[in-house]
């Protein structure tokens, strides 16, 4: 019985459901926590909560490059345990400060959560991009991508729930008590996440995994995805990613008022639900190939976006940095802007899993996915790290708002040639590594002999 349960719960479908619970509980409610905007407190601590998100993305940045080494020498399951309790340090640090205002520990708690942060994305996308088989990784992204926003929505939930009648410009201390308890939570989530060798495919092949070596030669591994061309191509889009985190939050902590900026905050995340299922569906539709399909969810993507951002800009040409006028959800100006945030969280779903979707396509690796995720993750968070800094500066919100479209729109032609020149499979190079992956487990290999049959 104990055996049946273990092969069930060994599935490529069970295992990123249980990653995404992780994500949920760590990740996901730390978004919940900077869509507040500030990190859920007042408005004149924007400075403290964006030098704090500097020096978190900075370390990212640096960590998350060197990341596929660490994720392949320790594995992905304590990789990820490590790498999760960054997000409840990060958190606890705003409860400290709401009580004491321990400025320190919160830029501490910065520079902690982004080294923890850059191993823990390195594994998760090396879990995320390897384990499914080839016709169900756009599915697969986008289960993890709504199991992962629920931990948004969740974590917004509660900060409405907790201050649906608080109409001061933070929020309440019993908030930041509910994500660290959520967060750690997710630290638990983590320890049932299955090592590689052990997750069996439908079509009875192991993932693709490479025994751990020396770090030496790990390192040199992660050093030679900088010669990787598609990477190289794919580095804009990864830099602009999350560039536009620091605007939209801005722009929520500056026009709302506290119970709205938890409204927007639930919907936001909601709308990633539904951008990434969406785009999900349309990446593993079978009736055209792999390229084709790719192409034309870009140019969807491409079209979306671009709309959105226009969008944005025109209603940013109608208030600037030093907007005080607040306004609720039972304010009359409410409507358009609320939409428009809804399609801010739309857009960055449908761009983030497309990306993931696409690196995806370029190998079955989880090894050298791993370090495809760490080189993704390290760049997102460089360009995050440089918006942060910049939103610091309090430069006009206009210009802000400018930088992050142009920012995304350059990056499409270099998004397009590298899905052009995907082929329309890799099995072919995952099937030796598939069969070492079960002699490491014990399990005789069977696939070549019924694929004959």
């Amino acid at each position: 019985m104990s055996l049946l349960f273990l092969q069930k719960l060994n599935t490529p479908l069970i295992q990123v459901i249980l990653l995404g619970l992780v994500c949920l509980c760590c990740p996901g409610m730390f978004n919940a926590l900077s869509g507040l905007g500030a990190g859920g407190s007042m408005g004149s601590n924007v400075a403290l909560v964006d030098t704090t998100n500097a020096a978190l993305y900075g370390c990212f940045a640096i960590v998350g490059f060197f990341a596929g080494t660490f994720t392949n020498t320790v594995g992905v399951k304590y990789t990820l345990t490590i790498g999760s309790v960054g997000y409840a340090i990060y958190a606890a640090s705003f409860w400290v400060y709401d009580r004491k205002q321990v400025s320190g520990f919160v830029i501490a708690s910065g520079i902690i959560l982004g080294c923890c942060a850059g191993i823990f994305w390195s594994a998760q996308g090396a879990i995320m991009m390897s384990y499914p088989e080839e016709k169900d990784k756009g599915k697969y992204v986008a289960i993890f991508w709504a199991i992962f926003n629920v931990g948004g929505i969740l974590g917004s939930i509660i900060a409405l729930a907790l201050n649906l009648e608080n109409s001061s410009g933070s929020v309440s201390t019993g908030t930041y008590t509910a994500f660290v308890v959520v967060m750690i939570l997710g630290v638990f989530f983590s320890f049932i996440i299955a090592h590689p060798a052990n997750v069996v495919r439908k079509n009875g092949t192991h993932v693709a995994i490479d025994k751990a070596t020396h770090w030496k030669t790990e390192l040199k591994g992660v050093l030679l995805v900088w010669k990787e061309w598609r990477m190289l191509f794919i580095f804009p889009a990864s830099l602009a990613s999350n560039w536009f985190y620091s605007y939209q939050f801005r722009v929520n902590v500056v026009y709302f008022d506290a119970s709205t900026r938890a409204l927007n905050d639930t919907m936001y995340w909601t709308m990633q639900i539904v951008g990434s299922l969406m785009i999900g569906l349309i990446l593993d539709y079978q009736g055209f190939n792999r390229r084709k399909r790719g192409l034309i969810a870009l140019g969807i993507t491409f079209i979306i976006i671009n709309a959105v951002w226009a969008g944005g800009m025109a209603f940013q040409l109608t208030f600037g940095n030093d907007f005080t006028s607040v306004i609720g959800w039972r304010d009359p100006g409410f409507a358009k802007p609320f939409v428009l945030y809804l399609f801010y969280g739309f857009s960055d779903a449908i761009y983030q899993s497309y990306l993931y979707w696409l690196m995806g396509a370029m190998s079955n690796d989880s090894t050298l996915l791993a370090r495809y995720a760490g080189f993704y993750k390290a760049a997102q968070s460089a360009g995050a790290a440089i918006s942060f800094g910049i939103d610091a500066a309090n430069i006009p919100l206009r210009w802000e708002c400018l930088i992050c479209w142009l920012l995304v729109f350059i990056s499409f032609p270099f998004v397009a040639v590298v899905t052009y020149n995907i082929s329309d499979t890799n099995e072919e190079e995952s099937v030796e590594k598939s069969e070492k992956a079960s002699s490491l487990n014990g399990i005789e290999k069977t696939y070549i002999e019924n694929s004959q049959t």
